[in-house]
């Protein structure tokens, strides 16, 4: 039965990375290759096989040099989403952690209907409400700043936090508090001194979550910038309409390094994400 098991999980480790395989061998083929209607996925000193392909690096290469039609390389939009993700993220779950806390340790009238009405801000795609902002940033001159995309991803993602943090709150025992307030610890020294260690797991989990969302999105950093405060998904966008036809070499490549960040946030903090999974679940 164990062998079972290891072989289904190495069967689904396999097919969940030929995606990023693929991504790899196109990312240092040429263009032309890159298109061929027969698929070429052995690398080879020659080019003269069927299936072979001659590696080169020119895909990553073309990346440290602007596209047509812009005036930075991609490390400038990595920059650009890098600083818009993280501090996003870090409001988010600073935000969501204080507001969570406040649902599950006070006795606030309606609160249920407080907590459906947080929610329900997820109910509507972004693009749909896209206009009103546009019109709102406009009186208060925030398109095309980093802030004005801060701003406007923790909006989103605050209602994702509060209820994510208010589950691992609830699961902490009141009686923790309780004890620290006896010795004399004020309510907001029992918070950053009692609560928050515990709930390290809980905004791990929570910061990943509001990452990936703001460093995938797309339709508010199209909208909204033009220039300087341009992400990533943006810039793809971009090479995707190149007068000189799509650079999927370029492409590959700008993804493979596009993913690292988040791959090494959710390695860094995989240790809190596998308690997290299980947080509450066993009871004494």
């Amino acid at each position: 039965m164990k062998n079972i098991q290891i072989a289904i999980i190495i069967g689904y480790a396999a097919l969940a990375s030929l995606p990023l395989a693929w991504l790899g061998l196109t990312s240092i083929k040429t263009k032309e290759t890159a298109i061929s209607p027969t698929a070429r996925y052995i690398p080879s000193a020659s080019d003269e096989g069927r299936h072979t392909f001659k590696p080169t690096l020119d895909g990553y290469r073309q990346l440290l040099v602007p596209h047509v039609g812009t005036r930075h390389a991609m490390w400038h939009f990595i920059g650009n989403s890098i600083l818009i993700g993280l501090l996003s993220t870090l409001a988010s779950v600073a935000l969501g952690t204080a507001c969570a806390y406040g649902f599950s340790r006070y006795d606030i009238p309606g609160a249920k209907d407080w907590l459906f009405f947080i929610l329900s801000t997820r109910f509507l795609p972004p693009l749909a409400v896209v206009v009103p902002v546009l019109l709102m940033y406009r009186t208060f001159d925030l398109p095309n700043t980093h802030l004005g995309l801060i701003i406007l991803y923790t909006g989103f993602n605050l209602s994702l936090a509060v209820w994510l943090m208010k589950g691992f709150i609830d699961e902490i025992p009141r009686e923790y508090e309780e004890a620290a307030l006896v010795d004399g610890y004020t309510r907001f020294q029992a918070f950053t001194r009692i609560i928050l260690p515990q709930a390290r797991t809980g905004m791990a989990v929570t910061a990943v979550f509001c990452l990936i969302s703001a460093w995938n999105e797309y339709g508010f950093a199209m909208t909204l910038n033009n220039a300087e405060a341009v992400t990533v998904p943006v810039y793809f966008a971009g090479l995707q309409g190149n007068i000189q036809g799509v650079p999927w070499p370029q492409i590959a490549a700008g993804v493979l390094i596009f993913a690292l960040p988040i791959i090494v946030f959710t390695v860094l903090v995989r240790r809190h994400l596998l308690r997290g999974v299980t947080f509450g679940t066993i009871k004494q």
